[in-house]
């Protein structure tokens, strides 16, 4: 459970103005710099989240810096393939994807979700623009084979999963110099037109490092990495995180995310964040305060 956080009415001016004073180092610091922002999970279904994100999105335009948002939305795609009678099915954390779910990921993301997104940023006096890959080139995309753990040298075939070919982020650039927040559906496209179904960590982690970004901001469900005896890891180093793959602390679901965050601060982002999207306001708790709420990933 997160810590309920005091009503901000209850909270004396003086208090207010030193928060502000504490804020303004990094406001400074990052004043101009883009934050790719990994958004899923609870954060993405609760209102009150969603409401506290999209504000604290358009705080950090507003001060300066250059959010990006890549979105999921796998509890969402879930939902609308149980109404057609269709249970996910995933393989090392990956969504296997045949036609079917491809047409309801496209809809579900490229639609629903990110519509639902750019509308709360606008609601709140944002302007967000809603992407997919195939906006201005941004994703190109080849399908997905990947390894058969149980039999070596064989592989996988998850079905219009995609890994991504190339980034061209002339489209976002545009955006973000004409004061505009992009928000991005994970969907890429092939040299034919095909839509791929590209895992949203994958696609953060890589804008992150095509956009030469300051930071990427992983949004989870989970407090941060975790060591075995579940303590929260808030420091580590590149070469530290691959020891925790090497002996199996991170797996499953978490393999993804972290093999981004991983590949990101080795390609020159600075520093990835894996922070909790239960606790409100914890984007900004990162960014703008000393205090570490989930696990920073150092370049070096």
């Amino acid at each position: 459970m997160s810590t309920p956080i005091a009503e901000l009415k209850d909270v004396s001016p003086a208090v207010k103005a030193e928060v502000l004073a504490q804020a303004l180092p990094y406001i400074k610091k990052y004043h101009g710099k883009t934050i790719v922002i990994k958004y899923g999970g609870n954060a993405m279904t609760e209102n009150r989240l969603k409401e506290g994100f999209a504000r604290d999105v358009i705080l950090l335009k507003l001060v300066g810096m250059n959010p990006v948002v890549v979105h999921g939305g796998g509890p969402q795609i879930d939902d609308a393939l149980k109404k057609l009678g269709k249970a996910g099915t995933f393989i090392q954390g990956m969504r296997v994807t045949d036609e079917e779910t491809m047409e309801v990921v496209e809809w579900v993301l490229g639609g629903e979700v990110q519509q639902d997104i750019v509308m709360l940023i606008n609601h709140f006096g944002g302007q967000a623009v809603g992407l997919t890959g195939k906006d201005g080139g941004l994703i190109h995309a080849r399908k997905m084979m990947i390894p058969n753990k149980e039999k070596v040298g064989e592989m996988l075939d998850l079905g219009f999963v995609g890994e991504i070919e190339s980034i061209n982020p002339a489209v976002v650039k545009a955006l973000q110099d004409d004061a505009f927040i992009p928000v991005i559906s994970p969907i890429g496209f092939g040299q034919d037109g095909q839509a791929y179904n590209i895992n949203a960590d994958l696609v953060a982690g890589k804008m992150a490092e095509i956009l030469k970004a300051e930071k990427l901001v992983m949004m989870t469900n989970i407090p941060g990495v975790m060591d075995k005896s579940g303590n929260l890891l808030t420091d580590l180093t590149a070469k530290e995180i691959e020891a925790l793959f090497a002996d199996g602390t991170i797996s499953g679901g978490m393999l993804p995310k972290i093999s981004s965050a991983l590949d990101a601060a080795k390609s020159g982002v600075n520093s990835v964040h894996i922070i909790d999207g239960r606790i409100e306001h914890s984007l900004l708790l990162e960014i703008l305060t000393e205090q570490a709420f989930g696990t920073m990933i150092r370049s070096h």
